[in-house]
């Protein structure tokens, strides 16, 4: 029996090996760079003074705030007709409107039925 995705014994051996105590052969390296760019930074460290640090992550978090709520903004200012302004007013509504829609919805039904139900024994 074997293993259904290996290899079969055959090809296990197809290829020379090598001496017992010799590595295999190692890929060729990138050098690395002299110049990388930028003063040396500690990892996980702020810049100690804000005025140094002008594109710090506060700054990309306030950036990426505003363009959020340009985003909301933009959706929200524009009208997409009888569909959005359903979205709109059921967005308004609270947990109680709706509970109470909901129950006033089950009451017409329950009273159609009921007419029907008078009707079909007249």
């Amino acid at each position: 029996m074997g293993n259904i995705c290996g290899k079969s014994d055959s090809e296990a051996f197809s290829q020379p090996g090598r001496v017992l105590g010799s590595a295999p052969p190692q890929p060729e390296r990138a050098s690395v760079p002299a110049h990388v760019g930028g003063p040396p930074r500690t990892l996980g460290g702020g810049s100690p003074s804000p005025q140094v640090n002008s594109g710090g992550p506060d700054d990309a978090r306030r950036r990426a705030a505003e363009a959020a709520e340009a985003r909301a903004q933009a959706t929200s200012a524009r009208s997409s007709g009888k569909l959005g302004a359903q979205l709109a007013a059921q967005k308004k509504q609270t947990r109680n409107d709706t509970l109470q829609e909901i129950s006033n919805n089950e009451r017409r039904q329950r009273d159609a039925d009921e007419a029907a139900q008078a009707r079909a024994h007249q």
